[in-house]
């Protein structure tokens, strides 16, 4: 796995009402300080990468279908560097990844319908400065093939 990289198992909890699943307390070891929750989704087959940040984690869910997490180390000084690694997430299998500064990342859709992530950053959006540095999906110079391995 990635330097930095930490992933906790999420539980659902149901009852006769629904379902409530906590994605991440102040007291959990993973916990490392609260900027904002956004959400964002994604359609089917729709890939949205890559990005880093330079200062801020990530921590994200999918709290609604199936996505594809993939990262990417391409720090300097780190003992990973070059490192792939997917994960999975949403419905089957929900999990939170957190993404430390330095790594890019970026999801696919692979549900039939259109997925929902929620992240929890460690730092608030700067809008006059984004923490946010990009490269194309598929022309970004990073080793990855975003297709279906059905192999």
């Amino acid at each position: 796995m990635i330097e930095g990289v930490r992933v906790k198992p999420l539980r659902m909890i149901p009852d006769e009402r629904g379902r409530l699943m906590e994605l991440l307390r102040a007291d959990d070891e993973i916990f490392i300080k609260f900027g904002q929750v956004y959400m964002t989704t994604v359609y089917p087959g729709v890939v949205k990468a890559w990005h880093y940040h330079k200062k801020q984690y990530d921590n994200f869910v999918a709290i609604r279908g199936m996505i594809k997490l993939v990262l990417y180390d391409a720090r300097e000084d780190s003992p990973t560097r070059g490192e792939i690694n997917e994960f999975f997430i949403g419905d089957w299998n929900p999990q939170l990844v957190q993404i430390p500064p330095g790594v890019y990342h970026g999801f696919k859709c692979i549900s039939e319908t259109e997925a929902i992530v929620i992240n929890i950053p460690t730092e608030v959006y700067n809008y006059a400065q984004p923490d946010e540095y990009r490269l194309d999906p598929h022309k970004g110079g990073i080793p990855y093939d975003w297709a279906r391995k059905d192999g």
